[in-house]
C-alpha cells in the first residue's frame, strides 16, 4: 500500500486479553490459563514480540455470537456461570464455567470479529487470536469439548453476514474434530472447511459422511507430518484452488504435536509451519492474504510454546530457528 512517496508495511497482529487468563476449569484441567502464559513467554524470549502488533480483545456484541450460537447455548453461558472465584458450573465433563467465563467467552469472540474486520480493512496483514476459551467444538445449542463459543465460525459469519464476502474458507489443523465448525456450515455453501484429524478419537464423529463443501479427513493415531503433507497436497489445496476464497480462518491446534499426549499424531514445529506457509499461499492467491487464525488446542506446554510461535512467526514473515528455542 503507498501513501505518497512512503511504504506502509502491514503487520501481523496477536489479538488477546488478560480476562481470557481469568477462565478457567480446575487446577488439573489441560485447558488452563498457563497455554497463554506459555506462547506470551515465548514470544518475548524469542524476539518474536518486537516484529508483531499487540492489540487488546474487545468484548464482542451479543448480535456477533447470536449468528452462530442459538440464545440456548448464549443465555447457559451469560446466566449459569458461578458468581463466586472457586466455583464451577458444570456443561458436560469436560466443559466446566467459571465466574469470569462469560467476560472470556465475550473477549474470545469479540477477537474474532475484530481481527477479521481489522484484515478486510487493511489494516494488519493477518491476525493471530491468542485467546480462550477455545471454539471449535461449540455447538449451536451448547458447548462442549473445553469450547464456549465457536470463535473461528464467529469471525467467518461476521466476513459473509456483514462484510459480504462471498466465499471463506476454514483450515483446522487441531487433532480432534472440529465438529463445532463443520455443523455451523454444513448447510452453506459459502464457507468452506479442510480439516483433518485423528480417528478413532474425540468427538467421534462419524468418518463416513462427505459433504460438497467439507474436505474433513479422519487419519490414525501415530500419522506423521509426511502423511498430513501428502494429504494437504492432494487433498486440501486441490480443493481450496477450486473454491478460491476471498478469506482464510485457521483452527490452530497443536495437539498434534508428537509430544502431546492428549493425541496420538506425529508432527513437529517444522510441520506447522509448513502448514501454514501452505494457507497462506492459498490466501496470497485467492484473497490478498486475508487470513485470521485462533488458537485451539494444544496441552504439552513446551510444544504448545514452539508449535504456536512458528505458526506467528512464520504468519509474520519470520524465519524459525528450530535448534535455537
Amino acid at each position: 500500500m503507498i501513501l505518497g512517496s512512503a511504504i506502509l508495511v502491514l503487520k501481523t497482529a496477536v489479538y488477546t486479553h488478560p480476562d481470557c487468563k481469568k477462565h478457567e476449569m480446575g487446577t488439573y484441567h489441560p485447558e488452563s490459563p498457563a497455554r497463554i502464559e506459555v506462547i506470551e513467554e515465548r514470544l518475548v524470549s524469542t524476539g518474536t514480540d518486537r516484529f508483531v502488533l499487540f492489540r487488546e480483545a474487545p468484548l464482542a456484541e451479543v448480535a456477533d455470537i447470536e449468528r452462530v450460537h442459538s440464545p440456548t447455548s448464549i443465555n447457559l453461558v451469560r446466566d449459569y456461570h458461578p458468581k463466586f472465584s472457586g466455583q464451577y458450573f458444570s456443561v458436560d465433563a469436560d466443559t466446566l464455567l467459571n465466574r469470569y467465563s462469560w467476560q472470556a467467552a465475550l473477549r474470545a469472540a469479540g477477537a474474532a470479529v475484530a481481527a477479521t474486520k481489522a484484515v478486510i480493512e487493511r489494516e494488519i496483514s493477518n491476525a493471530f487470536c491468542l485467546v480462550r476459551p477455545i471454539g471449535h467444538h461449540a455447538r449451536l445449542h451448547t458447548p462442549m469439548g473445553f469450547c464456549v463459543f465457536n470463535n473461528v465460525a464467529i469471525a467467518a459469519r461476521y466476513a459473509i453476514d456483514v462484510c459480504g464476502l462471498r466465499r471463506v474458507a476454514i483450515v483446522d489443523f487441531d487433532v480432534h474434530h472440529g465438529n463445532g465448525t463443520e455443523e455451523a456450515f454444513s448447510r452453506e455453501p459459502r464457507v468452506m472447511m479442510t480439516s483433518f484429524f485423528q480417528s478413532p478419537f474425540y468427538p467421534y464423529t462419524r468418518a463416513d459422511k462427505t459433504l460438497p463443501n467439507m474436505v474433513n479427513i479422519p487419519v490414525p493415531a501415530g500419522t506423521d507430518g509426511g502423511a498430513i503433507r501428502e494429504l494437504v497436497l492432494t487433498k486440501w489445496l486441490p480443493a481450496l484452488h477450486d473454491f478460491a476464497p476471498e478469506m482464510l480462518f485457521v483452527s490452530a491446534g497443536f495437539d498434534a504435536h508428537k509430544d502431546d499426549s492428549v493425541g496420538g499424531m506425529r508432527l513437529v514445529e517444522a510441520d506447522y509451519v509448513w502448514l501454514t506457509q501452505q494457507i497462506m499461499a492459498v490466501a496470497e492467491q485467492h484473497a490478498k492474504g486475508r487470513m485470521v487464525s485462533f488458537l485451539e488446542g494444544g496441552y504439552s506446554r513446551s510444544a504448545l510454546a514452539s508449535s504456536a510461535v512458528a505458526h506467528i512467526r512464520t504468519l509474520a514473515g519470520l524465519d524459525f530457528d528450530f535448534g535455537g528455542y
